[in-house]
């Protein structure tokens, strides 16, 4: 009974540290591939329209993708893609004016620590693209013609994998995104929305 019992907690021993080095194997060469949810959640001082009125744009919840691919050990290259997000616009005093979707791919270096378990710690740093598209007027602005600029933008990234088989982890992320965007009327600029999102992420990580 007594060699039974040592036996389980060496294989339990075992199952642990092959998790925690699991957790590290993000040599150079490996690939990740993440699939979960996203949510953008604007800063709350979203810019100015028609000199003073202050703008807000919603938040919104929608599925992600991640890849990517380690260049040297535990130093890799990732891509965000996401579904289109789509986001209400509205103004002071005015309520609701318009709604738009977007496209805001990341491209990130991004460090993994070597923490010494099964939580890997990670921090990112890139360049963001955010493409703006069906942008639709309404409310007191409706029948006008809405547009949006595309915008570039740095993007920060950090979160941490939790490994929970030999290939497998769950992932908790945040990034900030520098996201400024014209907005024009009828083809006239009227002021900039200062978009700034936090996105909260959570996603299944594979490695292969």
């Amino acid at each position: 009974m007594k060699k039974t019992s040592v036996l389980a907690a060496a294989a339990v021993l075992g199952l642990t540290c092959a998790i925690s080095s699991a957790a590290f194997a993000q040599e150079a060469g490996t690939m990740t591939l993440g699939l979960g949810l996203g949510n953008v959640m604007p800063n709350s001082d979203n810019g100015t329209i028609l000199g003073t009125t202050e703008l807000d744009v919603g938040n919104n919840l929608r599925p992600t993708v991640t890849f990517e691919y380690f260049i040297k050990d535990n130093l890799g290259i990732e891509v965000l893609g996401a579904w289109p997000f789509k986001h209400d616009i509205s103004a002071a005093g005015l309520g609701e004016i318009g709604s738009t979707q977007h496209l805001p791919p990341v491209l990130s270096l991004q460090y993994h620590f070597n923490s010494g378990s099964a939580f890997t710690p990670f921090l990112g740093v890139g360049v963001n693209y955010t493409a703006f598209f069906d942008e639709t007027a309404k409310g007191a602005i409706a029948g006008n013609d809405l547009d949006l600029s595309d915008s570039w933008g740095v993007a920060l990234h950090a979160g941490f994998d939790y490994q929970i088989s030999e290939r497998g982890a769950l992932r908790t992320d945040v990034r900030w995104i520098d996201i400024d965007s014209d907005v024009k009327l009828n083809g006239s600029k009227i002021g900039v929305a200062e978009i700034d999102p936090w996105v909260f992420g959570i996603s299944y990580v594979m490695s292969f």
